[in-house]
């Protein structure tokens, strides 16, 4: 059976153009929420209750709101108060939106994680002659990242899943590089919605099942 002319622009186009810019927008994504969200959920530990103030606000207003409010902010309303902030790559912008959406997310997993840490294990790190940066950078934090970890995994489907909403923005991720595609042959008189979408839906299974399974034997294995 062959392989009807138009499966192969448009399997070209999803995947080198769609399934890239998605990875892309992900990867961004997850080391910032990695790297912000681990700062801020270890110095919210601290009893220093104005900077856990500000901590928990900057938590409770990114993990509150929808991360579709979040990118439409960061994309249409920066430039509204000043063309200074105008972010023109809508790929930066999704990246930046769910970047302080996870960074939420792992900023209160982190908190979780070095809480979880046995007290004896900061009393004996102090009595080495650790500081509190010491303890945490080279006793605390290794053993916190390792209940982290499944976390981490299960953050980066859900980051890989929401990266559909930057659509609305006009950025190139699969979905919207998909529907690109169901225009164009719509405009030539082809019906192959069906066939596209169905295979975006196999695609992000394929991405996200696998993760979802690692995070549960990581959690297993881990926690």
């Amino acid at each position: 059976m062959s392989i009807p002319d138009w499966v192969g622009p448009v399997a070209e186009y999803i995947f080198e153009v769609g399934l890239v810019n998605t990875l892309k927008i992900s990867a961004m994504a997850l080391v910032g929420s990695a790297v912000i969200g681990i700062v801020l959920g270890t110095l919210l530990t601290i009893r220093f209750l104005p900077s856990r103030a500000l901590i928990r606000l900057y938590i409770e207003v990114w993990r509150g709101l929808p991360i579709l409010v979040t990118i439409f902010m960061i994309f249409f309303l920066l430039p509204a108060l000043s063309q200074q902030l105008r972010i023109d790559d809508p790929l930066i912008a999704a990246a930046l939106g769910l970047t302080l959406w996870g960074s939420a997310q792992v900023a209160e997993a982190t908190r979780g994680a070095v809480q979880s840490i046995p007290r004896e294990q900061h009393e004996a790190s102090a009595a080495l002659g650790f500081g509190w940066l010491g303890r945490h950078a080279f006793v605390i934090l290794p053993q916190a990242l390792r209940r982290l970890l499944p976390p981490m995994v299960g953050l980066l489907v859900n980051i890989i899943q929401n990266t559909t909403i930057a659509q609305v923005i006009g950025a190139p991720e699969l979905l919207e590089a998909s529907e690109r595609q169901v225009e164009r042959l719509t405009f030539e008189g082809q019906e192959h919605a069906i066939q596209i979408y169905g295979a975006v839906m196999v695609i992000f299974f394929v991405i996200s099942f696998p993760l979802t399974r690692l995070a549960a034997y990581l959690e297993k294995r881990l926690i």
